[in-house]
């Protein structure tokens, strides 16, 4: 069936919002190809405003005009959204889910009529500035040209790694969905770290912000362990080793391992 759109956006927010951003910037599609839902209409002027797209209120007539519905809504309202168009959701519809914790199976649930053809994506935030990653999972009657149509979609905003086992979908979310809140979280303390050691909040941050890049950037290039290149960073009874020592003592790694983990059980449970 010829449609309109190839991709109906249900759901407006920061996610789609690097997705579609990623799209555009990679020439993947045109912006007359793409069309953002959202209830909010300050949401729906964000998109045409920056990206120059159709965007509207109306699920139903998107999701009609479309090849692909990108589901970006949150867990906890997917199965209402989704039953103001699951009557008009085809055979050839592929449909991708970004939300977090809710299974293929589940999705294809809320289509009784047909075989949905679900593929079940996590990303992160990262897409914004094409560097994110995502996991990509196909459900039982996705096709191997949905897989490869939706991996081209988040290959657009950085990196994908196809799955083959659906419960290993938490342990992305905890890693990589949730993993920029981590990096977040630990340059603010490093910023204020260095702000008491005399340094101005803005040369704090400059200085945090690109160490960080150059240290990820040398574990892509360098495919060194982390640990490796730790060791090469520490001297005997040197700063790092103080730095380091003082983080054993304070079991920074424990705790950093159990909010990992506290995400993915959160994950865990938004899916049951």
């Amino acid at each position: 069936m010829q449609t309109q759109y190839e991709i109906a956006v249900i759901g407006s927010g920061n996610a789609a919002e690097g997705i579609v951003h990623g799209l555009l910037r990679r020439m993947i599609l045109l912006d007359d190809r793409i069309i953002a839902c959202d209830p909010h209409p300050e949401r729906r002027d964000a998109f045409a405003q920056r990206f120059h797209i159709t965007t509207t209120d109306d699920n139903r007539s998107a999701v009609a005009d479309s090849y692909m519905i990108l589901l970006a809504v949150k867990p906890q309202v997917f199965k209402d959204v989704c039953a103001g168009f699951a009557d008009l959701v085809r055979d050839d519809h592929v449909i991708v889910s970004i939300m977090a914790g809710v299974s293929t199976r589940l999705i294809e649930e809320q289509f009784p009529d047909i075989n949905a053809r679900v593929v079940r994506v996590m990303p992160n935030l990262a897409m914004h500035v094409g560097e994110g990653m995502a996991g990509i999972f196909a459900g039982q009657h996705a096709t191997e040209a949905d897989l490869l149509r939706a991996q081209r979609v988040f290959e657009a905003g950085g990196k994908a790694v196809v799955l083959q086992d659906e419960s290993l979908m938490d342990a992305v979310t905890a890693i990589s969905g949730t993993g920029p809140a981590y990096f977040y979280f630990f340059c603010e303390a490093i910023i204020e770290a260095g702000q008491k050691a005399g340094l101005s909040q803005q040369q704090a941050k400059l200085l945090a912000t690109q160490t960080c890049l150059g240290a990820a950037r040398m574990m892509i290039e360098s495919g060194d362990a982390p640990d490796v290149l730790r060791k090469k960073v520490m001297s005997p009874g040197g700063t790092t080793e103080a730095a380091v020592e003082s983080l054993d003592a304070n079991n920074v790694k424990k705790y950093l391992q159990d909010a990992v983990l506290a995400a993915w059980k959160r994950s865990q449970q938004l899916g049951q």
